[in-house]
């Protein structure tokens, strides 16, 4: 179903496919955040964005699943990501970490043939992995 927005302009009526904006000067659709490459500090493509995991009860942006690894999706890793470390970089045209390729593949991770239990206890072990800030405490 697409959502439209209507407004007059004198007589005749401007209706606008808002699905059609997947992105904004300051916002993006999930759907074009979904695959976009990542690149580490040396401004080598570590991995692509497989996922974004949203906090249910806050809304917040919780993690970046980060794929890795493996050819034509046989034999990937996925790294869960604390969404705080990665920034958009516009001459990259993908996100930028903080992170080496060894860092990442030392990272908490799982693959299609091991599930990821997203739990308490696992979301700590990703956030203290990479010593940054849960999004549940930030301010």
């Amino acid at each position: 179903m697409a959502l439209t927005s209507q407004s007059k302009k004198g007589n005749s009526m401007t209706t606008t496919n808002t699905l059609e904006s997947r992105e904004t000067t300051t916002l993006i659709g999930s759907d074009k955040v979904e695959g976009t490459a990542v690149y580490g500090a040396d401004e080598k493509k570590i991995g692509k964005i497989e996922r974004v995991m949203l906090d249910k009860a806050s809304g917040k942006v919780a993690y970046a699943v980060l794929s890795f690894g493996g050819f034509l999706g046989m034999g990937e890793d996925y790294y869960p990501t604390p969404w705080s470390l990665l920034k958009y970089d516009t001459k990259l045209g993908g996100y930028r970490a903080s992170l080496t390729k060894d860092q990442l593949e030392k990272a908490p991770k799982y693959s299609q043939s091991t599930s990821w239990n997203w739990n308490r206890d696992n979301d700590r072990r990703v956030y203290d992995y990479y010593k940054t800030q849960p999004y549940w405490s930030a301010v």
